[in-house]
């Protein structure tokens, strides 16, 4: 009983996607190994605190004032605040495995998002890790850079070469660590915590023990010029407190800019943009969905509330000057400098190693879900204890490069809009969870909606574009770049697409709203169903198709036979991604509709019936032809269903089991000379009568294998592709007339063909046949007649009068008429009884010949399809003499339809 109730509950988490250590998994559960404390509470604060602490504490209030500092400090914390909300909702709603914030977003959004914001939110922590080993560089050199003014310790030479070369080591540094793994450094970041909380307790204990004091600063503007200023420590004082409230902005002594509120609150961001640190260890915790979210709240909290009170210290205490002109008088101010010292190093020496850490974290999960190929197929490499060194060598690289900038104030722009894209990107994904309203969408965490997620996006895009317009521009086009690259390279992926629950979303609403009760002719548009027996000889049929539905409903029907009683599955289910594929490789915009019936005209009218949905139902029914002709096969001819092409747009196959092997052995071969037909001829014109009895247009396509070769390809002299009409029952002449609603549907079908993009330049021919009986006065009404419907109906056309006489003359020669009454007693067909006469196949052979004549070039040709006899015995008949019409026309459309589609009105 165990074991079956183990297995029961491994195959749910599986579907579930809930981590089961009975399961295996990305991150085996013997190498998760860190709790709440060691694997988020820890590297999270040290990453919020790091250098914006201890080096731009006074950079922020002595600019801004203690009321802007604290303004932009709440704003920043509201922003992440959301953010965090968002976090944690996704995080609690299933398992996470290695790669964080990466991994949230691409298994919410799909791969094109997760891929691209991805290597944006690895962008930013690449950037991070370059500002916080600068801001350790110039901490060492505040102390150890050699100054003409001082003496003892300050031996280090100082200059930009050499800022990169102490960067380069100090992140050397930072490699070496992390190629030993992040167990190591996750303890080590402990006792790091602790030396930069003994930091902090000095900090804020010494103006209880210090008094009032005077110092003299002086900095270097160029080869011969030092500027000095005085600054002082008043210790707790009011005065102070009210001279710095406000703002006071000013040139800033590193990179000598005047400062701005953007460039501060920059800066200041950097301190926040650690939220992230404890999510991007996921793969090592023992229980992600728990840990990120409470670690991740209670860190921010505790940060939030030890700024507030560092900024009400400093701006209490310490003069404008001092803040402004010495970034580390920290130093100055405490009561055994060391502690600062220490604290500095510690902080920004543990935050580099985490961006580092993380960012390796991040390029190694995109690396195994192999979004970008071979350049970043190096990187899913690990050590046997699971530490992805590769990856780790790929960072340090690109950190190498951001060092190079050489100023922590120049770069911090930018950090901070690569981790509010980030972090608008997060937002967006729960968004778009909530949105969805997918009923597996139910995180544990219960503290957010959809009005925080958008606010903590729309935050998050507000002040990108604040800080600095040019970065934000640059990034959302990288992110669109990356967007486009990973769609139109289609990676495979089976974690499910939010666009698709949100379409499904949206298209249900929708639906509901489409009221066929208030259709009109004006809107009319054909939605057709087009169905296929077998797609290796259609294929041509169902491109054409393609291009004939003008943006209405196209789906493409196939009835299997059989009967579901007697099997044990339904047998249809596992077509649909064969056909589906089919849809793909031939680049159609059109659905599948497949069903299980004892015969095909069953199942035809089942599909009539049940195809579409709400007001998008099929009007028109179209099928090829019913003939002897030997089919070709389309799959062996085409190049989109050969192996290499299966092969070039996607290692071998597609994300649903479907390769080219498994897809030509799906559809059987065409069928041969000595092979019988799937259906009777009854059973063929039944289905034509049956689409007629239920309002359905009906047309049948002929010849349309020709249209891969020279009907195609623009003509070599130059002239136009030519589509030919004929507007009349060339058959039953006398049973139509210019305003029959067959004859108007068949004008209708050509225009539409006419307005898509592949038959845009072709040129409209409308024959129109007439008798040498009328005269030529006859001729001319009949002509302007057929012009002025064509003007009223907004149609361009070419109209060219065809005498047809002698094949007139077949007709009434030959044809023997029925007695009255006969013919509809025995046939029902109203067209034969309304002539009473029944055209003989000289009469079709002559009609053929008139068409080869005039329609010899067309590229194809609209037809009128007679009505079929009610009488079944009469269907051969009836299918040898439009077999006899269309012989060796070429591409060929028999049309009859039955609603009305055109409109004059406005």
């Amino acid at each position: 009983r165990k074991s079956s109730v183990g297995l029961g509950l491994g195959s749910l988490s599986k579907e579930m996607n809930i981590a089961d250590p009975t399961l295996p998994a990305t991150v085996p559960p013997s190498r998760r190994s860190l709790n709440t404390f060691f694997g988020v509470f820890v590297p999270t604060v040290l990453s919020m605190f790091s250098i914006v602490l201890f080096l731009r504490t006074g950079f922020v209030v002595g600019h801004a004032g203690l009321l802007q500092a604290l303004l932009m400090l709440c704003v920043a914390y509201f922003i992440i605040s959301l953010t965090i909300l968002s976090v944690c909702a996704i995080a609690t709603n299933g398992a996470i495995q290695g790669g964080g914030v990466y991994f949230m977003i691409s298994r919410s959004l799909g791969p094109e998002f997760g891929g691209s914001i991805g290597i944006m939110f690895y962008l930013a922590k690449v950037c991070a890790c370059g500002v916080y080993v600068l801001g350790l560089v110039e901490a060492i050199l505040s102390i150890f850079g050699r100054d003409p003014g001082h003496e003892g310790m300050r031996v280090l030479p100082q200059g930009y070469w050499y800022t990169v070369l102490y960067a380069s080591a100090a992140l050397l540094l930072c490699l070496l660590v992390c190629l030993v793994g992040a167990h190591i450094y996750s303890r080590a970041a402990f006792i790091i915590l602790l030396v930069v909380t003994v930091s902090l307790i000095s900090i804020i204990i010494s103006p209880l023990v210090l008094g009032p004091r005077s110092f003299i600063i002086s900095h270097q503007d160029g080869a011969n010029s030092t500027s000095v200023y005085n600054a002082s420590y008043t210790s707790f004082n009011a005065t102070t407190l009210r001279a710095n409230l406000g703002p006071g902005y000013a040139l800033d002594y590193s990179t000598n800019i005047v400062m701005s509120f953007s460039m501060v609150f920059a800066v200041m961001f950097t301190s926040c943009t650690g939220i992230m640190a404890g999510s991007n260890m996921s793969g090592e915790l023992k229980n992600p969905s728990v840990s990120i979210p409470k670690g991740t709240i209670i860190a921010v909290l505790y940060t939030f509330f030890v700024y507030v009170l560092i900024f009400l210290l400093v701006s209490s205490t310490c003069d404008r000057v001092l803040l402004i002109q010495d970034y580390g008088f920290f130093q100055r101010i405490n009561v055994w400098p060391p502690f600062v010292i220490i604290g500095v190093y510690c902080a920004s020496l543990s935050a580099a190693m985490s961006c580092l850490i993380g960012a390796s974290r991040i390029l190694h999960a995109l690396a195994l879900d192999q979004l970008f190929g071979l350049p970043l197929a190096p990187a899913a490499i690990t050590s046997s204890s699971g530490n992805p060194w590769v990856s780790v060598l790929y960072t340090w690289a690109l950190v190498q490069c951001v060092v190079f900038a050489g100023q922590l104030n120049s770069i911090a722009s930018l950090v901070t809009v690569f981790y509010l894209l980030s972090y608008a990107a997060v937002d967006l994904a729960c968004l778009s969870l909530e949105w969805a309203s997918a009923p597996n969408f139910r995180p544990t965490f219960q503290y957010f909606s959809w009005h925080t997620c958008l606010l903590g996006m729309m935050s998050c895009m507000v002040m990108m574009f604040v800080i600095n317009t040019v970065y934000s521009s640059a990034s959302i086009a990288l992110l669109l770049l990356l967007l486009l690259f990973l769609h139109y390279r289609a990676p495979t992926s089976t974690w499910g697409y939010i666009s698709q629950a949100l379409i499904f979303h949206q298209v249900r609403k929708y639906l509901l709203m489409l009221d066929m009760r208030k259709d009109h002719v004006k809107f009319w548009r054909p939605q057709i169903l087009l169905m296929v027996a077998n797609p290796r000889s259609s294929s041509h049929l169902i491109t054409f198709v393609n291009q004939l539905k003008k943006g209405g409903l196209f789906v493409l029907g196939h009835v299997q036979l059989g009967n579901l009683e007697y099997l044990t599955s339904d047998p249809v289910q596992f077509h649909y991604n064969f056909w589906l594929s089919l849809v793909d490789r031939l680049e159609v915009k059109a659905f599948v509709d497949l069903t299980l019936s004892p015969s095909v005209r069953q199942g035809t009218q089942h599909l009539l019936r049940i195809a579409g949905l709400g007001g998008m139902k099929p009007n028109t029914l179209i099928m090829g032809f019913y003939d002897d002709c030997v089919p070709e096969d389309y799959f062996q001819q085409h190049p989109a269903f050969s192996v290499s092409s299966w092969t070039h747009r996607g290692a071998g196959g597609d994300s649903f089991g479907v390769d080219p092997y498994s897809f030509q052995a799906h559809f059987p071969a065409v069928r041969g000379v000595e092979s019988p037909h799937l259906l009777s001829p009854e059973e063929y014109v039944a289905i034509i009568s049956d689409a007629l009895k239920m309002g359905k247009n009906v047309c049948l396509g002929r010849y349309f294998f020709q249209m891969e070769g020279e009907w195609m390809r623009p003509r070599r002299d130059g002239a136009r592709k030519m589509v030919d009409i004929w507007p009349l029952n060339l058959l039953q002449p006398e049973t139509s007339g210019q305003l029959d609603v067959c004859i108007l549907f068949l004008l209708q079908m050509a225009c539409v063909l006419n307005m898509s993009s592949g038959w845009r330049q072709a040129r409209l021919r409308i024959f129109l046949c007439l008798e040498a009986i009328t005269g030529d006065q006859g001729w001319l009404t009949k002509e302007e007649a057929l012009r002025e419907l064509l003007g009223k109906l907004r149609i361009r056309a070419t109209i060219k009068a065809v005498p047809w006489d002698e094949v007139l003359q077949l007709r009434e020669e030959r044809d023997l008429p029925t007695q009255a009454g006969e013919g509809d007693a025995q046939s029902g067909d109203r067209t034969t009884a309304a002539s009473g006469h029944s055209p003989s196949m000289d009469f079709v052979s002559g009609v053929n010949r008139l068409l080869k004549e005039h329609s010899a070039k067309a590229a194809v040709r609209f037809l009128y399809l007679p009505h079929p006899p009610a009488d079944s015995s009469q269907s051969q008949q009836y299918l040898a003499k439009l077999e006899a019409l269309t012989d060796a026309l070429g591409p060929t459309l028999l049309i009859h339809g039955v609603t009305r589609v055109t409109c004059t009105d406005l």
